[in-house]
């Protein structure tokens, strides 16, 4: 397959190692050629074209012959790369959704009719979470008879003696100031930022570690496709900490604009090995638990899934310089790809997908360094609650 992948950071760099391995003819666009070479690294022979993300004819120019459109550039540029791909007549993925006209429903489905007169496929939120998140909740479902709620738990922790951002500064900088989505009662509603705090236990060796309500894509597209009454996701860890810490000092919020100090720019793997050595990064760590509550043959369960990512160590030990996040990110959306519904059309959550290629991309999942494992627990009656 001919693939252009617009934006070439930590997640999209790699996913263009990953797609070229597999195969695939892959070109690339970003707005700094210079930065988007440095991720690639002087082996890469990827061609990179200049591209304003903000502009459909710069996207289009660059797209021109391909199959497939990944758009792995900041999510403030879905709705343009969706009109690009719509003009070049391909399919279509991206990883993360903005949520700019309705705070409560992605604004990709907008584009569903305009994709199904194409006959072209939109895959949407096709990353590690949002993505292999919704792919678990999806499957918790389906093995229970009724889903009454479910949650999402996730732990992102970067240990260093200086901010290093592991997402994109624009992307970081969009979370920490949007609302929390929460789904109550079969209503969407908005939280308090940061607010929500619970104890959750992650796997070892995390454990027990303080979590808060955040704003992420899983709770506007899966209540609209599963059946349940609640649905809430929480982030945990030493960046959440910073972030929550900021805002309570009122150095946090919209009018105050994007500081870079507190939001520096993702670091090159060039960088990444330079922070290692000058002992500013010790270690970053990736991990995503998810909560399906409900009845099965009138049995109150929890089905439980954790998912471990490698830590930074255990990534730069297989030869690469990249976060946590950016590599669950990456080889996530490989399979996606790998699994690329060609034959439907419309815009399609993961949720939304068939079955068969939900499970197949979930059975390929472990092959790529992620550790997912399920756990079955038998409530008692009234014994949950979601806070």
């Amino acid at each position: 397959m001919r693939i252009f992948i617009l934006g070439v950071g930590g997640a999209g760099s790699l996913l263009v190692q990953l797609l070229t391995r597999e195969g695939h003819t892959v070109w690339c666009g970003d707005k700094d050629v210079a930065r988007a070479r440095l991720f690639l690294g002087k082996k890469n022979r990827c061609e990179v074209y200049e591209v304003n993300a903000r502009n459909l004819w710069s996207i289009v120019r660059a797209g021109r012959g391909c199959h497939l459109l990944v758009n792995a550039s900041p999510a403030v540029f879905n709705e343009i790369v969706l009109r690009a791909a719509l003009r070049l007549g391909v399919h279509y993925l991206d990883l993360s959704s903005h949520l700019t006209r309705n705070p409560f429903k992605a604004e990709q489905l907008r584009y569903d009719k305009r994709f199904q007169a194409k006959g072209r496929a939109a895959v949407i939120n096709a990353g590690a979470a949002p993505g292999l998140t919704n792919l678990l909740v999806t499957r918790g479902s389906e093995l229970l008879d009724n889903v009454d709620s479910a949650s999402i738990r996730l732990y992102e922790n970067t240990s260093s003696a200086d901010p290093v951002s592991m997402w994109s500064p624009e992307a970081a900088f969009d979370e920490a100031i949007s609302h929390p989505r929460i789904y109550r009662q079969g209503k969407f509603l908005f939280a308090r930022r940061f607010s929500g705090r619970e104890i959750f236990r992650f796997p070892r060796p995390i454990g027990e570690i303080p979590v808060y309500l955040a704003a992420q894509d899983e709770v506007v597209t899966l209540p609209r496709v599963l059946p349940m009454c609640d649905f809430d996701a929480k982030i945990g860890g030493k960046d959440i900490e910073h972030l929550r810490r900021w805002y309570r000092q009122g150095k946090l919020s919209r009018s105050r604009g994007l500081v870079r100090k507190r939001f520096p720019k993702t670091p090159t793997p060039h960088m990444v090995a330079k922070l290692i050595r000058d002992g500013v990064l010790e270690n970053s760590r990736f991990a995503a638990a998810v909560l399906v509550y409900g009845t099965n043959d009138e049995k109150k369960l929890l089905i439980r899934w954790d998912a471990g990512f490698p830590t930074l160590y255990q990534i730069r030990a297989r030869g690469l310089l990249v976060s946590p996040i950016a590599y669950g990110t990456a080889h996530v959306a490989s399979l996606f790809i790998k699994h690329f519904p060609k034959e439907l059309a419309g815009v399609f959550p993961p949720e939304a997908l068939p079955a068969k290629i939900r499970r197949a991309i979930l059975a390929d999942v472990r092959s790529r360094g992620i550790r997912v494992s399920m756990k079955v627990k038998r409530m008692k009656i009234d014994e949950h609650e979601i806070q």
